[in-house]
């Protein structure tokens, strides 16, 4: 049986993919500050919304008793982030902000993805390492 201590992969804080995500949603507020303030109901609220659910889910994640649990807040993180993926490309079409605004966004939410699909990989392959000891 896997124990609390097994599962953690240190304060969440401590975790890169976490601090990118951080980053990422600070990048966020600034882009959409930017926005006409008709939309700070409409896709403003929703990109931050979305943008602040990635580290968040992954700090929540980390925080739980198992990798399983973890793994599926993982997954929370990585559908807020195709969310966020989906609103910024709106936004583009929309006009609502330029290619250069948006182009280090997107960027960021590549590498983002990137290492959450990482993250889960080695959690899994690390529990189930554990699961073949037992």
């Amino acid at each position: 049986m896997e124990t609390r201590n097994e599962q953690r992969v240190g304060n969440f804080k401590e975790l890169l993919v976490w601090q990118k995500a951080m980053a990422l949603a600070s990048a966020v507020y600034s882009l959409t500050g930017r926005f006409p303030s008709a939309e700070r109901f409409g896709l403003v609220a929703q990109m931050r919304r979305a943008a602040v659910s990635v580290p968040s889910n992954i700090a929540e994640g980390q925080a739980r008793n198992t990798t399983g649990e973890f793994v599926q807040f993982i997954s929370h993180a990585e559908g807020s982030l195709a969310e966020l993926e989906t609103q910024l490309r709106l936004s583009l079409d929309l006009n609502l902000c330029g290619a250069q605004n948006a182009a280090p966004l997107l960027h960021m939410i590549e590498e983002e993805r990137k290492m959450l699909n990482a993250l889960r990989r080695s959690l899994l392959a690390r529990h189930s390492s554990l699961v073949t000891r037992h």
